[in-house]
């Protein structure tokens, strides 16, 4: 007879990847966009005041797409999930500190949000369904 637990378990192993592969969409989306459209995001970079708008551009494109894909792949995912939570504290501090507005409150804290998961990500590992696991380092 199976054990009561055991159903809980396996449900609970995919968590872990479940919320990786949520919080990977946000960040894929993003940069496919950024690709896709450059020009919007380089006039959106400009307004904002950045330096070298052009590798401010490549860079952003490269941590979401090239973080996502890590994210989902649970590769080095403390490290990754580091990188794009310090991401996201950025983007929502260069970008939407227009608190007044409603909508850029709102963006500026689902990017605090997505930051406080990812340092959950961070703290607890990718779990059982990632790279890291089958290389042993959860």
């Amino acid at each position: 007879m199976a054990s009561p637990i055991a159903p809980a378990a396996a449900v609970a192993a995919l968590l872990p990847v479940s919320g990786r592969l949520l919080m990977s969409a946000l960040f894929l989306v993003s940069g496919v966009g950024k690709l896709a459209a450059p020009e919007a995001t380089l006039a959106t970079i400009r307004a904002a005041g950045l330096p070298l708008p052009e590798v401010s551009f490549a860079a952003a494109a490269l941590v979401e797409v090239l973080g996502g894909l890590l994210l989902i792949l649970g590769y080095r995912t403390r490290l990754v999930a580091l990188g794009l939570a310090g991401f996201a504290v950025a983007t929502a501090l260069t970008f939407h500190t227009a608190l007044a507005d409603p909508n850029q409150m709102f963006h500026f804290l689902k990017n605090l949000a997505v930051a406080g998961g990812l340092l959950q990500v961070a703290a607890f590992g990718a779990g059982p369904f990632s790279l890291d696991a089958r290389q042993g380092r959860i």
